[in-house]
């Protein structure tokens, strides 16, 4: 593997990033320091630098889908709001103060009507960006920390999330409960030993979800990366519909009324799930210390390949679409396309719909890498 372009720009460690998908090779990155670095991969140094965090770290950073020019960064337990259209200035549009602890994640829907922020708490603020006011708050999925939140693209209400209590989690946020909660806790217990892995807790450190029209030709799943070195690829939809066939099945003891779709009751089901997905272990070639990050490929065949970072210094590019498309009876050593080995630990990933440079990696150093990958 040849070495990788290095940017510069950062004065601390870099914690996270994002690649524009309108303007191939227009980045943003962010570090500890409470700045974001902005790049264009078609020239040489930075464009420009954002101080937003005043020393502070940045926690996450995402677009508005639909308008690149509307940034958002978290930092605290405060997001913030920026209008990043003069190329070499920005200007603070919205602040967000309705998180009580710190924010670990960010994210907006892809109708960009709703902003997620997943918290130290455990709870998850939901909040309407149009009209700029609080509008539910999702709590009582996790016990501990949630360090991860997406919105569903194909389900316009609901949002998953992930946390420190190996607990994930799938929301109705209209109706601010969980519609199935997935304990990789409880799966654990009963692997453990099965592939001579030494497992550690099997947090949820991240979650990726692909964009509508790539589940449109491929499957509708979830990424997961976890603390046991795992990468989990879930299969929401299947998941989702046995959750509803349960629900149907069972007896209705005096009351005439539906059941309610997908279990969406105060009492959400609990499994540890294991057939029908996807888990991406060391016995696959996989990492070997807990997986801090996971994306979907934005170049080529868009979503083909599912791409992680952990704290093994270690990048895997993952060929997840034979699992679903050729079932189980494909050879485990043909998942992984490609391995990079790093000098850090990762921190964060994101790709750009280029043929080439279309790895951006933010590892614990301040120096931002960009990579090939064919």
């Amino acid at each position: 593997m040849e070495e990788p372009r290095k940017l510069k720009g950062h004065k601390a460690s870099t914690t996270c990033c994002i690649a524009s998908q309108n303007r191939p090779g227009f980045i943003a990155t962010a570090d500890e320091d409470g700045c974001v670095c902005w790049f264009d991969l078609r020239c040489k140094d930075k464009i420009f630098t954002m101080d937003v965090g005043n020393g502070n770290p940045v926690s996450s950073i995402c677009f508005k889908p639909g308008n690149e020019d509307v940034v958002y960064v978290s930092l605290g337990s405060e997001v913030k709001c920026f209008d990043v259209n003069m190329v070499t200035a920005s200007k603070l549009l919205h602040s967000y103060n309705y998180n009580k602890d710190e924010i670990n994640q960010i994210a907006c829907s892809s109708k960009s009507s709703f902003l997620a922020a997943a918290d130290d708490s455990g709870d998850v603020k939901i909040i309407d960006i149009r009209q700029n006011r609080m509008y539910k708050t999702l709590r009582g999925g996790h016990t501990s920390i949630c360090s991860s939140v997406q919105f569903i693209p194909w389900r316009p209400w609901e949002v998953i999330t992930g946390g420190l209590d190996s607990k994930f989690v799938l929301w109705d946020f209209s109706k601010g409960r969980p519609r199935k909660i997935w304990d990789f806790g409880t799966l654990n217990a009963g692997n453990k030993g099965d592939t001579g892995q030494c497992l550690n807790a099997a947090f949820v450190h991240a979650l990726a979800l692909p964009e509508v029209d790539v589940v449109d030709k491929f499957v509708k799943i979830c990424a997961v990366a976890r603390g046991d070195e795992v990468v989990s690829v879930i299969n929401v939809e299947s998941e989702l519909n046995a959750v509803k066939s349960k629900s149907s099945a069972k007896p209705k003891k005096g009351s005439k009324s539906t059941p309610k779709v997908g279990g969406s009751s105060a009492d959400p089901e609990i499994e540890n799930q294991n057939g029908g997905d996807l888990h991406l272990d060391h016995s696959l070639g996989g990492h070997t210390a807990a997986v801090s990050c996971v994306t979907f490929s934005t170049f080529g065949d868009k979503g083909k390949f599912i791409i992680s970072g952990g704290n093994d210094r270690q990048v895997k590019v993952w060929d997840w679409v034979k699992f679903f498309m050729a079932g189980e009876t494909i050879s485990g050593t043909d998942f992984l396309r490609s391995s990079l080995s790093l000098s850090r630990k990762v921190n964060w990933l994101c790709t750009t719909p280029t043929d080439s440079e279309n790895l951006i990696v933010c590892d614990t150093s301040k120096i931002v890498k960009v990579y090939n990958i064919g």
